[in-house]
C-alpha cells in the first residue's frame, strides 16, 4: 500500500515549482489530488502529468489569498475527491531586493497579503474541515529566510517569520481535534519565483557558488521540498505537529549563510 493512499489533498501553487513537484509527488504516492492556483493552463500541465504517470488529479482555479474561493475549492474537493485529509499550502510571494530604507509600507503589505494571509485561510478552513472530519494535516510553506537576517528582504522575512508563529499557534489551536499543523522553510531553491537568480548566476558563469553556500554544496531542488510535504502529509509524521522543518542543504545551522569551512 502506497503511504498516502486513498487521501485527499489541496495544494495550492500548484502550476509550478515547489506545488507541482509536490502534486506529482503526492499523486504517485496515492493520494487524490487537487492543484490550486491562479492560472488554468499551468495546473492543467500539472495535472495531466500526474494522470499520466498513474495518478488521480484535478485542476481547479482560485486565489489562495481569498478566502470565499478557497472554501469553494474545499467544497469541490470534498464533492469530487471525497474529502480532504491533506492540506499543503505552497502559495505565496517574494519580493525584489531593495534597501531597508527604500522600502514602502505598500511593499511589506504586499508580503503579508501574499505570504501570511493564504497560509491564515488554509489553517482556518481546511482546519476546520479536518477538525469536524476525524483530522487531518495542514503544511504550510515558509522559508529560511525567517530565520536570519538579510538585507533587502526585511518584509519577505518578516512575512515568512509570521507564518513560523501561525504554524505553531494554529497547531494549539487544534488541541485534541487530530489537525496537525507543520511548516517547510526551503532554502535556496530554484523556482519560478528565484528564476531570475539562478539564470543571472549561470550567465555570469557564477552557478557554482550558490551551491558552495550550504554544507551540502548544492542549491536545493523541487523535489527536495516536495519528498519533505509527503512526509509531513503522512503518518510517518504521526507525532510531529507545531514544528518548523529547514529543508536547506545545511544553511540555516551556519553563520554566517556559507561560512561553514573552519
Amino acid at each position: 500500500m502506497k503511504r498516502l493512499e486513498g487521501r485527499r489533498a489541496i495544494i495550492t501553487g500548484a502550476g509550478s515549482g515547489i506545488g507541482r513537484a509536490s502534486a506529482l509527488r503526492f499523486a504517485a504516492e496515492g493520494a487524490l489530488v487537487m492543484a490550486v492556483g491562479r492560472r488554468e493552463a499551468p495546473l492543467q500541465e500539472t495535472a495531466e502529468l500526474a494522470c499520466a504517470a498513474g495518478g488521480i488529479c484535478i485542476a481547479h482555479v482560485a486565489d489562495a489569498g481569498d478566502e470565499a474561493a478557497m472554501q469553494g475549492a474545499i467544497d469541490r474537493c470534498v464533492q469530487e475527491l471525497g474529502g480532504l485529509e491533506v492540506f499543503f499550502a505552497n502559495a505565496g510571494n517574494t519580493d525584489s531586493v531593495t534597501p531597508f530604507l527604500e522600502q514602502t509600507v505598500a511593499q511589506w503589505q504586499a508580503m503579508f497579503s501574499d505570504n501570511v494571509v493564504p497560509a491564515f485561510i488554509a489553517c482556518k478552513l481546511a482546519g476546520r474541515h479536518m477538525a469536524e472530519h476525524g483530522g487531518g494535516s495542514i503544511i504550510l510553506n515558509s522559508s529560511t529566510g525567517s530565520l536570519r537576517a538579510r538585507g533587502g528582504t526585511e518584509a519577505y522575512g518578516a512575512a515568512k517569520a509570521a507564518v513560523n508563529h501561525l504554524t505553531m499557534t494554529a497547531a494549539c489551536a487544534f488541541a485534541g481535534r487530530n489537525v496537525r499543523v507543520n511548516a517547510i522553510l526551503p532554502g535556496l531553491t530554484e523556482t519560478g519565483l528565484t528564476k531570475p537568480m539562478f539564470d543571472w548566476a549561470r550567465t555570469a558563469g557564477k552557478e557554482d557558488r550558490l551551491g558552495k553556500l550550504t554544507p551540502l554544496q548544492r542549491p536545493g531542488h523541487v523535489d527536495d521540498m516536495a519528498a519533505v510535504a509527503a512526509f509531513l502529509a503522512s503518518d510517518d509524521s504521526a507525532y510531529m505537529d507545531g514544528q518548523l522543518l529547514p529543508v536547506d542543504g545545511g544553511i540555516s545551522a551556519t553563520h554566517p549563510a556559507g561560512k561553514f569551512v573552519y
